[in-house]
């Protein structure tokens, strides 16, 4: 096939494609019953007839394929390793130890608040929302099951400070990644979105503390209590049993890679068991493959603690890579390029640039299946925007987060969502709703944008008149 032959889709087959894939996730998902994994390899077929009218053959488009799904096998190795973590760290007792502590020491009516503090602090200090969330997450997910608080609304919690270090840490993976494709200082990237991130954070810290005080003001602690007499029964509590927790948390803070450190601490995790909890040398190696399993006889516990294992995200990593194919299929036959060439000619100031870019990063977590894809997209798509606009790409970077990393988690089969809803045991439909500081992060963005606050420009001319001058001086906007 030769290369004169292929040309970018037209509006009808790009919304033949996007009608397409919704209403194939819809019937198979809604309709049928039948997994999200066979949806998305269905959608391959979708775009594959696309590719093919447009001049692509099946060997090309395979290597786009490909290529997507090898951009985010770096996701792959994390979810195991985070696996194998989360089984040993329950069957070593570390995340039964932060349970029962936690329970001693926090009052339920600022229980949301501490777990989504606990989760911006953990995830800021190890640059890591899935590490956060299969650690610290499912022990505030314990606790608040506990003190009785409706799960989704923890998960909520949980996951909303989760992204706040996903979004901000330098330790991010993510966080890097959109400071390199926007062509950014890190640090200077980090300072621009903090411009919407700290107010979001406060706002969100203010929502979760009304709402607990509304649901648990009563301060009752007779469902707590039942679940440390459990804990203290099948597990050995004690402050040593936080040892592992501390020193990945450590490793990760000075910057040493995520998957070796999470994979040392697994091999803690199965250490304790054997040394600490009674369990055999054997069963506690293979933890870290299968999980762990324990019959407490109390429902919830049961239901928390009999998780983990690289055998847990099994699922979720077939999920995963199919998700990815589907994102690689899109860039090969040029979806994502026409879609940006469209997007150009609508986006003539700020406030539609930064929608666009929201826009092009939560595209890419909904047809592309991972965060990696939606931070392509959305630097990718939109960066010309900014050029021709004169805007600072600092505002691009702060952008692509918003819309990349953000979103990932509220669409059921992309990397984050997938995840949260396997860790933390709560459908991704159900935690949404509460996933408040991404959500009011995004709004904030979009404020800016249409207001022109927090805009900066590279030529101060480029700036609208209102923002040029004040008191009849030009400002420094760079």
């Amino acid at each position: 096939m030769r290369e004169d032959t292929k040309r970018l889709p037209s509006v009808p087959e790009i919304l033949f494609v996007l009608i397409g894939f919704t209403l194939v996730m819809y019937l198979f998902i809604v309709q049928f019953g039948i997994s999200i994994q066979l949806a998305l390899l269905a959608t391959w077929g979708l775009i594959m007839v696309v590719g093919l009218k447009i001049g692509y053959n099946y060997k090309q488009m395979q290597d786009g394929l490909l290529k997507g799904v090898n951009d985010g096998l770096e996701a792959v190795l994390i979810l195991i390793s985070v696996g194998a973590l989360i089984g040993t760290w329950i069957a070593g007792g570390v995340v039964p130890s932060i349970i029962y502590f936690g329970l001693s020491v926090i009052n339920p009516s600022i229980f949301l608040l501490a777990a989504f503090i606990i989760c911006s602090v953990t995830s800021i200090a190890t640059g890591t929302s899935f590490g956060s969330a299969g650690t610290a997450g499912i022990a505030m997910m314990g606790i608040g099951a506990s003190f009785g608080f409706p799960l989704p609304l923890v998960a909520g919690a949980v996951i909303s400070g989760c992204y706040v270090g996903d979004k901000l840490s330098p330790l991010s993976d993510t966080t890097v990644m959109t400071a390199s494709l926007s062509k950014v200082d890190l640090i200077e990237h980090i300072k621009s979105m903090l411009t919407a991130s700290a107010p979001a954070w406060v706002i969100t810290a203010l929502l979760f503390l009304g709402v607990g005080f509304f649901y648990r003001g009563d301060g009752d602690m007779s469902s707590a209590t039942q679940t440390m007499a459990s804990l203290e029964q099948y597990f050995n509590i004690s402050w040593y049993m936080l040892i592992p927790a501390v020193l990945v948390i450590a490793l990760l803070a000075m910057k040493k890679p995520s998957i070796p450190v999470i994979l040392f601490g697994a091999v803690l995790g199965a250490l304790w068991a054997f040394l600490f909890q009674g369990k055999s040398l054997l069963d506690s190696v293979n933890i870290l493959y299968a999980g762990n399993a324990i019959e407490s006889g109390v429902p919830f516990i049961d239901n928390l603690l009999n998780r983990g294992g690289i055998v847990f995200m099994l699922d979720v990593i077939v999920l995963i890579i199919f998700a990815l194919g589907v994102g690689g299929l899109m860039e090969r036959i040029g979806i994502l390029r026409a879609i940006g060439h469209y997007l150009a000619k609508w986006a003539n100031n700020s406030g539609n640039a930064t929608l666009a870019t929201i826009i092009s990063g939560f595209f890419g977590n909904f047809f592309g299946g991972a965060a990696y894809v939606s931070i392509i997209t959305a630097s990718k798509i939109t960066e010309d925007n900014y050029d021709r606009l004169h805007i600072d790409r600092r505002v691009l970077s702060r952008n692509t987060e918003a819309g990349g990393t953000l979103t990932t988690p509220m669409v059921p089969w992309s990397d984050g969502g997938v995840f949260m809803a396997a860790a933390l045991g709560v459908s991704t439909l159900s935690y949404l709703p509460f996933l408040w500081f991404n959500f009011i992060a995004l709004i904030i963005c979009l404020i800016y944008g249409y207001r022109n606050m927090f805009i900066w420009y590279t030529q101060p001319e480029a700036a609208p008149a209102a923002k040029r001058t004040m008191s009849g001086k030009k400002l420094n906007l760079s």
